[in-house]
């Protein structure tokens, strides 16, 4: 490593003011900060120290994420040759979804990262690590036969629209990750929807054995079709059709342990969520006016996206409520709206993405009426205690 400090320390003047290459300061400056932890402090008022910063939050959150992703590049080929009815063996399972999802993350990390760096160097400012989660997020969101381009496109789409347009990294309102499959949802519905886009877009002339649809269990539930609904052993593993990341609801647990564990993932949001999905559902089974509507609380959670948006997307702290109270009524509403989407709507049949995203608009509301009770509260307290002046 002294090696690689001592080449950048040699080549860094190039890339200063006065330099050859100033102008692609920013360029710079990211690679390096990306490959060692900067040197600049604050120097003047009062701050609170940390050894930790924005590239080793996004670092925890990448590392908490690669559970789903390696779980999901092997369901990719699980799903593939269960529709061949062939068994072939875990490496080879291994190796068509790694070839399967890989293009899919260096697409996103491209053409997001190149969008960012153009707008960095037009603005002159850093490159932030932002999009290091962002990146990761999108593959994850997406069914394994989505066009590399529409990737491209929808990636482009949530930095310029979603971040770079509110000021940047911090000052976005909206899920960049969720923009982006919001973006593919309504701009190309047919690639995102449908059954055989989960499993690489095999027909049944391409030799798909009988009795495989591939279809997932929100399908299945949207359609009424409550006979074919995986096991629950089935749904908390994972083996069953979805976008990449969002089968295993244990390798999404594991990755809830790492973020509340070191304090990037607020507990409150997660735990607040879940009780909105259940609450929802066992309002639903109380009218019980169809099948979906009688579907237990626990496969609601288990089904779909829920766990996923809940544990990396609604606890982002850009677009999540910052105050504790605003955390547990943010996330309630996201579970709540989250089951009443999916159900009162079969033709969406994944609320989260929307419940998500209307709540991130409406996160800052609930803080201020949330601080606003608490300075009223304070005021009150403190009047009650203020004796009158005697009058002379």
């Amino acid at each position: 490593m002294k090696f690689l400090r001592d080449f950048l320390d040699k080549q860094k003047p190039q890339f200063e003011k006065g330099g050859r290459f100033e102008k692609l300061h920013s360029t710079f400056d990211a690679f390096e900060t990306f490959l060692f932890v900067p040197d600049k402090v604050t120097t003047t008022g009062a701050h609170f120290r940390d050894a930790i910063d924005l590239k080793r939050t996004m670092s925890v959150v990448i590392i908490a994420m690669l559970p789903a992703l390696l779980f999901g590049i092997w369901n990719v080929g699980y799903q593939h040759f269960l529709s061949l009815g062939q068994s072939p063996g875990f490496w080879p399972v291994v190796f068509y979804g790694l070839l399967k999802v890989l293009p899919i993350v260096i697409v996103s990390y491209v053409a997001g990262l190149g969008a960012e760096f153009i707008f960095a160097q037009s603005r002159g400012h850093e490159v932030n690590e932002g999009y290091l989660v962002s990146g990761m997020l999108i593959p994850l969101v997406m069914p394994v036969d989505i066009p590399l381009w529409m990737v491209a496109v929808a990636s482009i789409f949530a930095v310029v629209i979603g971040k770079e347009t509110f000021g940047g990294t911090g000052m976005n309102v909206f899920n960049p990750a969720l923009l982006a499959r919001a973006f593919v949802f309504f701009a190309y519905p047919a690639k995102i929807t449908g059954d055989t886009i989960w499993i690489g877009g095999l027909s049944k002339a391409e030799g798909v054995v009988d009795g495989f649809s591939g279809a997932t269990p929100l399908s299945y539930a949207a359609s009424g079709v409550m006979d074919k609904l995986p096991s629950m052993s089935d749904l908390f593993f994972g083996f069953v059709p979805g976008s990449i990341g969002e089968t295993s609801k244990l390798a999404i647990l594991i990755g809830a342990f790492v973020l509340i564990a070191t304090g990037i993932g607020s507990w409150r949001i997660i735990l607040s969520s879940i009780l909105g999905g259940v609450s929802m559902s066992l309002i639903f089974n109380l009218f019980a006016a169809n099948d979906y509507m009688k579907l237990d609380p626990m496969t609601q959670i288990m089904m779909g996206s829920f766990l996923f948006g809940t544990v990396f997307m609604a606890t982002d702290p850009v677009t999540a409520s910052q105050t504790n109270k605003g955390k547990w009524i943010y996330g309630f509403l996201i579970g709540f709206f989250a089951i009443m989407i999916r159900v009162f709507n079969p033709a969406y049949p994944e609320g989260t993405m929307l419940a998500i995203l209307l709540m991130n608009a409406f996160a800052p509301l609930i803080d201020f009426y949330v601080v606003e009770a608490n300075i009223k509260k304070r005021l009150k307290r403190a009047s009650l205690g203020v004796k009158p002046l005697k009058q002379n």
